[in-house]
Formats: structure tokens, C-alpha cells, sequence
């Protein structure tokens, strides 16, 4: 009975969230272009396992399957990849955009009864509270490597301070990353849910408000921190296969 555009909505939603999976799907199995002077892709953060003259570890494992294609993302991606599929925002965007269920309010949905997320494979989405904090110590490694992108080595041997395009973007990135975690509904349960009347504890109230100032805009923070870590990797990728120039403004 609705006449309006309810489909746009859902469209909108698996063109984006669909071309991102894609897109990161492809980046991770490249195994190649993810960094470029001191800019390191946030899809290939920390890089525990990889080039041997950087990794933390050296280069590809003894353990690593021999059938799969190693990538040091392969290693990666699965934790803050699982954050944001279990996260509560994007739950009710892609059960409608991918699995119709429900496809829009007040709109009919291809299935007869209801159960919710208390059985498997749904179940699986309670993990999500313990993803957060895995996605809140990952926020530490990327801010560590925008600290990395300060310090450019045009001389072997010798590193300079210095500020350029691709610095800004890994900046902006650790930002958008931060607000869209920082205000996970997860988040502001850990700092504030414990409590029965935060007034009497006015740093965990303001935690907990601050968290919440940044959940109001939930929905935003999950969309432009998606587009920037896909366009961060996207810049050291284009840099790294010298598509595109990093201009050094300072």
C-alpha cells in the first residue's frame, strides 16, 4: 500500500555496502600496493605477517593454509569486518537491503514467521560487544601509523617531520573510524550501563555522554567511516602503483 519510493532506501543501501565488499574483498587478496613511504593501508593494519622487511613477523607463515592465497589483510579484515556486520545499525540496513526482511516499513517480507536472533545463524550477532573492543585497540594501531605518516625518508637513512595529502587522509580516516566506534551502543553500555545513577560518578556520566553525543549520529559516523577507510586504501593503492602523486604541503 505504500506508494512512496520505500525501495530507494534498501537500494542505496546494497549498491554501497555491496560495492565495499566487493572492493575490500579485491584489496585484501592483492597482496601488493598497500603501502607507499610511510603510508600503510588500514586494510593491511597492523601488518603482522607480510613484508619481511616490515612485518612484525616477518613474511607469509609456515601455519598459513597452502591452498589459500596468503595476504597479510586475509589476517586483518575478519576483525573489524565482523564489528561492522554485527553492529546494530547496519543489522537493520542490510536485512533489508540484501535479505528483504522486512525490505522497508510497513512493506511485506518473503518469510512467515519471526525468530528473531535467538537461534544460529543469527545468534552470532550477540558477539558483537566483544568485537568492540577489538575494533577500539585496532583505533591504536591506525593512529600509530598516521604518526608513521609524519615522518617521510626521502634521503635513505634519514627521516624528516613532514605533512602530506596521504597523511591527512590516514588522519581523517583514524577520526571518522574513532566517533563511529566511540559511539557504538556497546561502547556507551561499557562506560555507563553498570551504573544505576551515573551522577554519582561524574567521569563514567561524562564517558557516557560523550558516547552518546556520538551515538545521535551513529548511522552517519558507520557510512562516512566506511567510505574513508575505503578511500584511504584506495589513495596509498593509487600512490603505490603511481596513478596518483602525494603532494607534500609541508
Amino acid at each position: 500500500m505504500r506508494r512512496d519510493a520505500w525501495w530507494l532506501q534498501p537500494l542505496i543501501v546494497f549498491v554501497i555496502l555491496g560495492g565495499f565488499v566487493v572492493y575490500a574483498t579485491w584489496a585484501a587478496f592483492q597482496n601488493a600496493h598497500y603501502a607507499y613511504g610511510p603510508y600503510l593501508s588500514p586494510f593491511y593494519s597492523p601488518e603482522i605477517f607480510g613484508d619481511p622487511r616490515t612485518a612484525w613477523f616477518g613474511g607469509k607463515p609456515s601455519w598459513w593454509p597452502g591452498l589459500l592465497p596468503f595476504s597479510p589483510a586475509l589476517i586483518i579484515l575478519p576483525f573489524p569486518g565482523l564489528f561492522r556486520f554485527t553492529c546494530y545499525y547496519y543489522r537493520g540496513a542490510y536485512y533489508k537491503a540484501f535479505w528483504a526482511d522486512p525490505p522497508n516499513c510497513a512493506v511485506g517480507e518473503p518469510r512467515s514467521s519471526y525468530i528473531g536472533e535467538r537461534s544460529f545463524p543469527l545468534i552470532m550477532q550477540n558477539i558483537h560487544r566483544y568485537f568492540m573492543y577489538v575494533a577500539v585497540l585496532f583505533l591504536f594501531f591506525l593512529a600509530h601509523d598516521v604518526w608513521k605518516a609524519l615522518w617521510f625518508e626521502d634521503v635513505p637513512g634519514v627521516k624528516h617531520f613532514g605533512i602530506g595529502v596521504g597523511t591527512i587522509v590516514l588522519a581523517v580516516n583514524v577520526v571518522l573510524l574513532s566517533c563511529y566506534t566511540l559511539g557504538c551502543h556497546s561502547m556507551r553500555h561499557v562506560v555507563g550501563g553498570f551504573l544505576d545513577q551515573l551522577s554519582r560518578h561524574p567521569v563514567r556520566k561524562k564517558a557516557y555522554d560523550c558516547s552518546s553525543c556520538l551515538n545521535r549520529w551513529h548511522m552517519k559516523w558507520a557510512w562516512m567511516s566506511l567510505i574513508g577507510v575505503a578511500f584511504s586504501d584506495l589513495y596509498v593503492r593509487m600512490c603505490s602503483m603511481g596513478v596518483w602523486h602525494d603532494w607534500r604541503l609541508l
